[in-house]
C-alpha cells in the first residue's frame, strides 16, 4: 500500500517544503507571546493549503487524502511554525471538511470559498469542561424555537477561537439521548450570544490561539444545521480519518526535521576528540529516532490509501494516531538529549518541538481513546 511516494506525490510534497521553508522562521518571541501568523495564514490560502480537498467548485483544489497527506508532511517539515498547522488543521478538517461533507448546497457555496481563500477561518467547538473524552456527554442544550435552534452551553479547548470567523458547534437536544441526541450547527462568531472567552495559554502550539466559547440564547436559524437532527455524532467522526491522518503527516515532517538536525549536529559537535555521533550511547538516540521515523510513514500514507479506494479507515487512523504520537514525543525527548544543553535553551529551538510534540497524545482524540478505538476493532 505504501513504498514511496508517487512523482505527483513528491512533486507536491517538494512545493510544500519550498513554500513552508518561506514562513517565518525565528519564533521564540512569537511562541512566547501567542502570535498568531496571520500573514503567514494568508500566505497559505494563496498556495492552496487551505482548500486542499476542497473540490475546484467550491474554490478548492480537490486533492485526495494520499496527496494530502503527502502535502501536510511537507510542511510539517518545512516551518517550524506547527502552531501554524495547527490552525490550519482545526479549519480545515473539524470545519470545512463537515460543512463539505454533510452541508447543503447552499452551505457549501456560502461557506466553503471563503474557508479556501483565507477570508473565513473556522473552528469547532466540541470538548466541553465535563466531556472532553466523553464527548457525547456534552450538556449545551440546542431548543427547538420557531424556525430554529437555541443554543445554551459552554465549550472550551475551541483551537482557532480568537480569531475564527464561524464554528461547527456540536449541541446536544436531549442529554437522554446521548449520541443520537448530538446535532451539528454551523455558527457565525458575531451571532448574537456567542461570547469568546479569554485566549488559553498552551504548553505548546502556542502560536495557534485557543479560548472557551460560551453560548446564551444563541439563536440559529434553520438553515444553519449541519445535517439532520440527531446526526451531529456522524458529523463528528466523518472528519476523524482525515483530522488523524493528515495531522499526524506534519508529525512525520517534523520528525523528518528533527532527524537530520541531530545527524549533522552529531557530526558537527566534537567532544573527547571526535565527533560526538562516534559515541554509541549517542548515536543510537538517533538510530532509534530513524527507526521511529520509518515505522510510522507506513501506517500514516495507509489511510489516504484506504480513503482513496473507499474503504474505512477508522481502526487504522486510531493505529497511526496511537503510534506516531508516542514516537513523536520519544523523537523530540532525544533530540534535545543530542543537542545537550543547547537543546534546552529556548534559542536552539529543539525545546519548543517537544512541548508542541506533547499535545500530539491528546488532540484527535488521547491516545487512551484511540487504544479503545483499536480494542472494539480487534473485537474486544
Amino acid at each position: 500500500m505504501f513504498t514511496e511516494l508517487s512523482d505527483e506525490q513528491k512533486q507536491l510534497q517538494d512545493e510544500a517544503i519550498r513554500f513552508a521553508k518561506s514562513l517565518r522562521t525565528n519564533l521564540v518571541e512569537a511562541d512566547r507571546t501567542g502570535r498568531f501568523d496571520r500573514e503567514g495564514w494568508q500566505r497559505c490560502a494563496a498556495f492552496g493549503a487551505l482548500g486542499m480537498p476542497i473540490p475546484s467548485e467550491y474554490g478548492g483544489a480537490g486533492l485526495g487524502m494520499p496527496k494530502v497527506i503527502a502535502v501536510m508532511e511537507g510542511l510539517g517539515y518545512g516551518t517550524r511554525d506547527h502552531g501554524l498547522l495547527f490552525s490550519m488543521h482545526a479549519h480545515l478538517w473539524a470545519a470545512a471538511m463537515p460543512i463539505l461533507l454533510y452541508g447543503t448546497e447552499e452551505q457549501k457555496r456560502r461557506y466553503l470559498p471563503g474557508a479556501c481563500d483565507g477570508t473565513i477561518i473556522g473552528g469547532t467547538a466540541a470538548s466541553e469542561p465535563d466531556a472532553g473524552s466523553d464527548v457525547f456527554a456534552m450538556k449545551t442544550r440546542a431548543v427547538r424555537e420557531g424556525d430554529g435552534y437555541v443554543l445554551d452551553g459552554a465549550k472550551t479547548f475551541v483551537t482557532n477561537a480568537p480569531i475564527a470567523d464561524l464554528f461547527v458547534v456540536y449541541a446536544t437536544l436531549d442529554p437522554a439521548l446521548g449520541p443520537m441526541g448530538i446535532t451539528a450547527f454551523v455558527v457565525e462568531a458575531d451571532r448574537p450570544g456567542l461570547t469568546i472567552g479569554a485566549p488559553i495559554e498552551k504548553m505548546g502550539l502556542r502560536t495557534s490561539p485557543m479560548a472557551e466559547v460560551s453560548f446564551a440564547g444563541c439563536a440559529i436559524p434553520l438553515e444553519n444545521r449541519l445535517g439532520r437532527e440527531g446526526r451531529g455524532a456522524a458529523v463528528f467522526e466523518s472528519a476523524m480519518e482525515w483530522e488523524r491522518g493528515c495531522m499526524m503527516a506534519t508529525c512525520l515532517g517534523d520528525m523528518q526535521f528533527l532527524l537530520e538536525q541531530c545527524v549533522e549536529h552529531a557530526r558537527r559537535r566534537r567532544q573527547f576528540g571526535k565527533p560526538i555521533g562516534k559515541f554509541q550511547a549517542l548515536a543510537n538516540l538517533i538510530v532509534a529516532m530513524k527507526v521511529r521515523l520509518d515505522s510510522c510513514r507506513p501506517l500514516v500514507y495507509r489511510i489516504g490509501w484506504r480513503k482513496e479506494h473507499g474503504k474505512p479507515a477508522i481502526l487504522e487512523s486510531a493505529i497511526a494516531k496511537h503510534h506516531v504520537s508516542e514516537c513523536y514525543v520519544a523523537s523530540a525527548r532525544d533530540a534535545i538529549q543530542v543537542f545537550g544543553g543547547y537543546g534546552y535553551t529556548t534559542e536552539q529551538q529543539i525545546e519548543r518541538t517537544l512541548r508542541n510534540a506533547i499535545g500530539s497524545g491528546l488532540y484527535c482524540g488521547t491516545d487512551q481513546i484511540q487504544q479503545n478505538i483499536i480494542a472494539r476493532g480487534l473485537g474486544l
